[in-house]
C-alpha cells in the first residue's frame, strides 16, 4: 500500500489557507439556538442485552428540527457517583447496531453515548435514525445532499443531532458534565471535531483519520469514496463548482476545529486513500486547543486500530484523573487567525 498523498514531512509541514465562510459563526450560532428552541426532552428507556457488568440504556435525543435521534448509552454496572463520559459519533455508513456491541469505553469504568447518525446504518451495523428531509444529489451517498444551500446541507443537520447528543450527556445524571470526550472514527472523527468547535468546555476530543477536513483537497485528491461522490457531483453539474464548495465550507471540520478550546489526541495514517493524511492534518494544524498526535505511517484508512484504542484508553485515563484547573470558557464569537499554537507534545510516529 504505497503513499497516496504528501510524505510525512510535508504534511507536518503544511498549513492550508482554506476558505472560511464570514458569517460562519452566525450561521452554526441561528443553526443551534433554533434547535435548542423546538420542543422534546431526552429519553432513556432500559434494554436487557444479557451482558451483567454493563447496563444499557436505548437513548431518543431532540435533534436537528426536534427529530428524535437514537443512540445508546452504556454505564457499568453498579457504578457510584457522576462518571466521565465518552460521546462516539459514528463512521460513514454506520448506525448504532445492536446495544451489546460497543462496550469498551463502559468496560474501562466510563459512561459512553453513541449517536446512531440520521440516514446511514446500511453498512456494518443497523441504524434506527431516518434523515426526514428528503433532498438527494445526483450521485449516491451523503456529501451532496442539499449541497445547493448550507441551510439544506445534510451534514448541517448531523452536527446539529450531535451537538444536541453532547448536551443530553451532561445534562444526565450519572454523567460528571465537566468530564466529556467526544471521539469518533473517520465520519466520526469529523463530527467530533465539529463539535469540538461548537460546544465549549469539553474534556477532550479524540478525532481519528477524520473524515470532513478540508473538504476542497478530499474532493480532488481521495482515491475512493466518500470524498469522491463530490468529484463524481461535479463532473456531471460543471456550473456548481463554487456553490458546492462554499456550501461545504460551512461544514468542514477542519475550519470549525479552529474554534476548539480542549486538549485533544488526534490519529493520522499516511496511506490512507480514504480521508487523505494532508486532509487530517489540515485540522490538526488548524486545531485551537491543545494537541497531541499518533501518526500511523503504514497503515490506510483503519489507522491504528486496537493499538490506537490502546493509546485512547490511557489517555483518558489520566484525562479524567487529573483535577479541573481551568473554567469552561465562554462560546467564541471569533475565529483564531490561521496559525494555531505550538503543538504541546512531540509527534509520535507508530
Amino acid at each position: 500500500m504505497p503513499l497516496t498523498d504528501l510524505t510525512l514531512a510535508e504534511c507536518l509541514a503544511l498549513r492550508p489557507d482554506l476558505d472560511e465562510p464570514a458569517d460562519l459563526d452566525a450561521f452554526w450560532d441561528r443553526t443551534l439556538r433554533t434547535a435548542r428552541a423546538a420542543d422534546g426532552t431526552p429519553r432513556f428507556t432500559p434494554v436487557d442485552t444479557g451482558l451483567t457488568q454493563i447496563t444499557t440504556y436505548d437513548v431518543a435525543v431532540p435533534g436537528f428540527a426536534g427529530e428524535p435521534v437514537r443512540g445508546w448509552l452504556h454505564l457499568p454496572a453498579g457504578a457510584e457517583g457522576p462518571l466521565g463520559c465518552v460521546v462516539e459519533f459514528l463512521g460513514y455508513g454506520r448506525g448504532r447496531g445492536l446495544p451489546h456491541e460497543q462496550v469498551l469505553w463502559a468496560n474501562a469504568g466510563h459512561a459512553h453515548l453513541v449517536m446512531d447518525t440520521r440516514g446511514q446504518g446500511w453498512s456494518t451495523a443497523g441504524g434506527d435514525t431516518p434523515d426526514t428531509v428528503s433532498l438527494n444529489g445526483d450521485v449516491p451517498g451523503f456529501l451532496t445532499r442539499g449541497v445547493d444551500s448550507p441551510d439544506h446541507h445534510y451534514y448541517r443537520r448531523v452536527y446539529t443531532d450531535a451537538v444536541r447528543f453532547v448536551e443530553a450527556a451532561r445534562a444526565h445524571p450519572a454523567v460528571d458534565p465537566d468530564r466529556v470526550v467526544v471521539t469518533g472514527h473517520s465520519q466520526g472523527g469529523g463530527i467530533s471535531l465539529a463539535v469540538a468547535g461548537l460546544v465549549p468546555g469539553l474534556a477532550g476530543v479524540m478525532p481519528d483519520t477524520p473524515f470532513l477536513c478540508d473538504i476542497r483537497r478530499g474532493a480532488l485528491i481521495a482515491g475512493a469514496p466518500p470524498y469522491t461522490e463530490i468529484a463524481e457531483y461535479l463532473s456531471l453539474h460543471r456550473d456548481r463548482t463554487e456553490t458546492v464548495l462554499t456550501t461545504l465550507s460551512y461544514v468542514d471540520a477542519a475550519l470549525l476545529a479552529a474554534r476548539a478550546t480542549a486538549p485533544s489526541l488526534f490519529s493520522i495514517a499516511m496511506m490512507d486513500d480514504i480521508c487523505p493524511p494532508s486532509t487530517c492534518f489540515a485540522a490538526y494544524h488548524r486545531y485551537g486547543g491543545a494537541k497531541d498526535l499518533r501518526v500511523y505511517e503504514f497503515n490506510g484508512h483503519e489507522g491504528g486500530g486496537g493499538h490506537h484504542r490502546r493509546e485512547q484508553l490511557a489517555w483518558v485515563r489520566e484525562l479524567f484523573a487529573a483535577p479541573r484547573t481551568t473554567p469552561v470558557p465562554p462560546p467564541r464569537t471569533t475565529p483564531d487567525s490561521p496559525e494555531t499554537p505550538p503543538e504541546k507534545r512531540p509527534v509520535h510516529a507508530a
